[in-house]
């Protein structure tokens, strides 16, 4: 640590805040090359945190952290937080099996007050934890940091709304980096922010409003005034008001100095307040600056070359639905394909460039891009939504009610399906399986390679009903394309036949799958479809094998597996069933490989848990 000579003092924010105030830039400085240093070394998100550094230290600086509770949205931006709050020395590990969690996490620290991944919560949260503290009159702050993405939600809405008709107190920080601030507007901008954010505007603002109370057309006039001034500032400001808070800025989220000081001037007022300002994605890190999606997330790199590694030749199965996607959208200009805010990850970048008429990326708004999806159906159009398994959970009301009911024509492209990796708890796709299996009318599909991936896609896009595809993250296995064709629905394939046990493989955990069956000589069959289920292949199964074995990368509870023992049951066939997936727990990130092998759904894992069951009938 000696590259860092006041980082290595900050052991927890109670050191930070024992340096005088003139060191802070060099903390900044230091703290953002570590975080580069770092994440270089063991990959993560990294183009969020270098635009949150100064508002970190600030933040810590100024509120008693953790008796004042700071709150961050998605926390893709919150490794300067994890450094600062003792966990600088473990950072090497983030993202890594056993190590720390790639986001806020409460078993974690006592610094981090809400467990995170997914957007848009943090407001929410927040007023649940400011009316808490109201109640017991603790006397903490408490403070919500969301950025210009998570709050296009509606749930940050919601949020808000309800935080200002109940007027309790909170600090919102609205994290904008859309764009940088110009040194002319910022100066402004800061110049106003501090005097907006006073005592004396403050005094004179509620005075006013107690003074003025009974002349409406002076009082009128005042708050005329008033939102004049704000809307100066920014005109966005007006917004926030008129939902409750007390709006200041925008102000430079790069400016420690003006930072704290308005910080230290919000601490005081009662009521919502909410802080707009204005930061750099990839601050302090020329690649980063000058490329902010492509070092949001990065494997390990040198970070002195600026270079981010190539990408293996296999394609990624979000790059095999890209493709997909424009060569039926060149057949066929009814496509519409909608993200909500998942462009890259969802291999929708080409697609976007040479179809932009067709093209929607709705933010990050999952319930509404289902819905708006239904409606382009009813108009007779042809909707692709191209969403993650995790945030699909988000929409789970719309894909019932909007589109299952009314039997509607619209396809899910269901990307990062089953185990994901580094993320975690709370980007596994373990759900999505038991959650859709249940709905009526939904068609649902597990390819096994990107070949079966593309025919998939193309018979959900024909067959006229609400249909889902799922598939994993990372790199498909190199089989050969074939040309689009319709499957006929619930038909599974033989893939080996064997004797006595018979291996029901649902998705792309087929190759461990023959491996295993090669061993043991067992039957496997490639089911293809959740639903329809092939049943008439589980009769003939049941009748010529003693063991029935369901593989899927999906929640035990509820899933294919359970399709298959529940068609079982029905045919009453005397055969044993073992249903291997995703067990009853929250799965914790590593890598895929080494997640699949601990849950023993890797060849070795699948024969032992196969002979083991054997011992027991």
């Amino acid at each position: 640590m000696k590259n860092y000579p006041l980082l290595s003092l900050i052991n927890s924010p109670d050191d930070l805040r024992l340096l005088s105030k003139d060191k802070l830039p060099q903390l900044c400085n230091e703290l953002r090359s570590y975080l580069l240093e770092s994440v270089s070394q063991s990959s993560g998100h990294l183009a969020s945190g270098l635009g949150t550094v100064e508002l970190t230290v600030a933040l810590h600086y100024v509120f008693k952290t953790p008796f004042d509770q700071l709150i961050w949205d998605v926390g893709h931006q919150a490794y300067p937080h994890k450094i600062l709050t003792g966990r600088r020395d473990k950072m090497s590990t983030i993202r890594q099996k056993g190590g720390l969690h790639p986001f806020p996490w409460r078993e974690e620290s006592e610094f981090d007050v809400l467990s995170v991944g997914h957007s848009s919560t943090s407001i929410s949260a927040g007023l649940g934890i400011a009316i808490a503290a109201e109640k017991e009159n603790a006397g903490r702050k408490t403070v919500c940091v969301i950025g210009d993405g998570a709050i296009t939600a509606g749930m940050a809405f919601e949020a808000l709304n309800h935080a200002g008709a109940v007027h309790t107190n909170m600090l919102v920080i609205l994290n904008d980096n859309e764009m940088s601030i110009s040194e002319n507007v910022g100066a402004l901008n800061n110049h106003l922010a501090r005097l907006l954010s006073g005592s004396l505007y403050s005094t004179l603002r509620e005075s006013g409003k107690k003074i003025l109370s009974g002349l409406p057309p002076i009082k009128e006039f005042v708050k005329k005034t008033e939102e004049h001034v704000k809307g100066f500032v920014s005109p966005v400001g007006t917004m926030f008001e008129q939902l409750g808070f007390n709006y200041i800025g925008p102000i430079d989220g790069h400016n420690i100095d003006e930072l704290i000081s308005t910080l230290k001037n919000m601490q005081s007022l009662s009521g919502p307040q909410f802080l707009h300002i204005k930061t750099q994605k990839g601050k302090g890190y020329a690649p980063a600056e000058k490329d902010p999606i492509g070092f949001h997330g990065v494997p390990k790199f040198d970070h002195k070359l600026g270079e981010l590694p190539k990408s293996s030749a296999t394609p990624t199965y979000s790059q095999i639905f890209g493709k997909w996607l424009c060569e039926m959208a060149a057949q066929d200009e009814k496509l519409i394909g909608i993200t909500p805010a998942m462009r890259e990850g969802s291999g929708m970048v080409e697609f976007s460039q040479r179809f932009p008429q067709q093209y929607f990326d709705v933010a990050i708004a999952e319930q509404h891009a289902v819905t708006f999806a239904a409606g382009l159906a009813i108009a007779g159009y042809k909707p692709v939504v191209a969403i993650y398994s995790s945030f699909l959970q988000r929409a789970y009301d719309q894909v019932i009610h909007d589109v299952a009911i009314q039997n509607l024509p619209v396809l899910f492209a269901i990307d990062r399906a089953g185990v994901v990796g580094a993320d975690g708890q709370t980007h596994q796709g373990a759900f999505d399986l038991s959650f859709m299996r249940c709905i009526p009318n939904l068609v649902i599909m597990t390819p096994s390679n990107e070949n079966e991936c593309r025919q998939m896609l193309y018979t959900g896009y024909k067959c006229g009903k609400p249909a889902a595809v799922r598939y994993p993250r990372g790199n498909a296995i190199g089989v050969e394309l074939e040309p689009l064709a319709k499957l006929p629905l619930g038909k599974s394939n033989l893939i080996r036949q064997g004797k006595n046990i018979a291996i029901l493989n649902f998705g792309t955990l087929l190759p461990e799958a023959i491996k295993a069956a090669e061993e043991l000589d067992a039957t496997v069959v490639d089911m293809r479809f959740v639903k329809p289920l092939d049943t008439q292949r589980i009769e003939d199964i049941a009748q010529t094998h003693s063991l029935v074995v369901t593989l899927e990368e999906n929640a035990i509870q509820g899933g294919a597996g359970s399709a298959v023992a529940e068609t079982l049951y029905q045919q009453q066939q005397k055969v044993s069933l073992l249903q291997l997936g995703l067990p009853d727990f929250f799965i914790p990130q590593g890598t895929q490989q080494e997640i699949l092998a601990e849950l023993k759904l890797n060849k070795e894992g699948i024969i032992e848990k196969i002979k083991d069951f054997l011992q027991k009938i």
